[in-house]
């Protein structure tokens, strides 16, 4: 093959590559989420997300993650943050609602979704993050690891691993069901048939240790649930007789077997389109 026709296939390849990714404009948006293949950053005009003051029965966790989240967007020290348990109790609802209430006071806090299949991005992320004039709140919802599962070491990058470090303007937050981010069963295995026992699965449960906030959230009680019914109605304007909302309510909860943050707000929707509230 002469070299012409290498030029051209050299060339046609080219094109056909995508172009390389160029830090956005990150004052154009609030929040961005990221993609890959091709690399990009898409912005999130209106994040979908409840008023800090709509969630109730999480109020240690909303203080700490909210006092963490402001020292960050003033430049000062602050932890990665791990919210994990029960689910339906506001973990993603809270890192949206936080995000919105700092930054009313610091507008050049960002807050970047990644997705955890794409964590083996997340270098290429940084990169672009580190650079730019703003701080970001890198949030991962969902976070969790399987027995076969290697993403896990993409995360220490975000976390406090690689020679670089975390970036200065960057902070990650991640929600998770689980407080090791992978199954009990499968750290149980991994212990009973080591040759090391105390060994076998400590690379992967020391990952949640290098998070520096735990914040742990439980299933509500009765009257939890039904005080977050009140306030979405008090926030609505709604004012429906309070006997038959408590009756409504608790036999909503009861047919889905489970009370939860998300169990109220399902049966808030519900309550809200027979009385003719719009919600947008």
């Amino acid at each position: 093959m002469d070299q012409t026709a290498l030029s051209r296939i050299a060339d046609a390849l080219e094109r056909m590559a995508p172009a390389p990714l160029t830090t956005p404009n990150f004052s154009s948006a609030p929040a961005y989420v990221w993609h890959v293949a091709p690399d990009r950053l898409e912005p999130v005009e209106q994040v979908n997300r409840v008023d800090l003051s709509l969630l109730v029965g999480i109020d240690r966790s909303r203080d700490t993650l909210l006092d963490n989240t402001r020292r960050f967007a003033a430049g000062l020290p602050a932890n990665n943050a791990l919210l994990w348990g029960a689910r339906g109790m506001g973990k993603s609802s809270l890192v949206k609602a936080v995000h919105g209430h700092v930054q009313v006071s610091y507008p050049e806090l960002k807050l970047v979704e990644l997705q955890r299949e794409d964590l083996p991005s997340v270098g290429r992320l940084l990169n672009h993050l580190r650079a730019a004039p703003y701080r970001f709140m890198l949030f991962c919802d969902d976070l969790s690891f399987s027995h076969d599962d290697q993403h896990y070491k993409s995360l220490k990058a975000v976390l406090d691993g690689g020679i670089e470090g975390r970036p200065e303007n960057v902070v990650f937050y991640a929600t998770s069901n689980r407080r090791h981010l992978m199954p009990r069963d499968m750290i149980e295995n991994e212990r009973s048939s080591a040759i090391s026992p105390s060994e076998a699965t400590e690379e992967k449960v020391s990952l949640s240790d290098r998070f520096g906030l735990w914040l742990g959230f439980h299933p509500c009680s009765q009257d939890e649930y039904l005080e977050m019914i009140r306030g979405y109605c008090a926030a609505f304007n709604l004012k429906p007789d309070l006997d038959v909302l408590r009756a409504e309510a608790i036999e909503w909860q009861a047919t889905r077997g489970a009370r939860s943050g998300r169990v109220a707000w399902q049966f808030f929707t519900d309550l809200a389109g027979r009385h003719g509230v719009r919600l947008g």
